[in-house]
């Protein structure tokens, strides 16, 4: 898709509005995303770039809801907002529903064996250990 990224954090920060470090969160784990896919071998990079910058939009309804988040109501609550943000975009629906599994799997004992899930996985690790510090 043209553009891809540009329209993703467009839609990000719109869903995020002023919730900046989730915004920032989201982009440097597409940094680290991009950089582990330079020496993978196999995934799709538009599948990547979409879960590295919506990974975490189920934190959103899950503290409107809960009043709280953690990995298993982000799982819970993310899937159905990435499958409306990128229906929104026209993002491939054969390409849609690996970013929705592998958002309602990235805090989670891998289900499923996408390589774009465990470059995911990798890059949010990454950046939560900096976040740490």
């Amino acid at each position: 898709m043209p553009y891809l990224k540009g329209q993703l954090i467009k839609l990000l920060t719109d869903f995020f509005e002023n919730d900046y470090r989730r915004i920032q969160h989201a982009v440097d784990v597409l940094h680290y995303a991009e950089n582990i896919m330079q020496k993978a071998d196999e995934y799709d990079r538009d599948v990547v770039i979409a879960a590295a910058l919506l990974h975490d939009v189920g934190i959103k309804p899950s503290e409107k809801e809960l009043g709280y988040n953690n990995g298993k109501t982000q799982e819970q609550y993310g899937p159905p907002v990435v499958r409306e943000l990128l229906t929104r975009i026209g993002f491939p629906p054969d390409k849609l529903q690996k970013v929705v599994d592998i958002v309602g799997n990235h805090h989670s004992p891998s289900r499923f064996d996408y390589p774009e899930l465990a470059i995911l996985k990798e890059a949010d690790r990454i950046v939560n250990r900096q976040e740490e510090c």
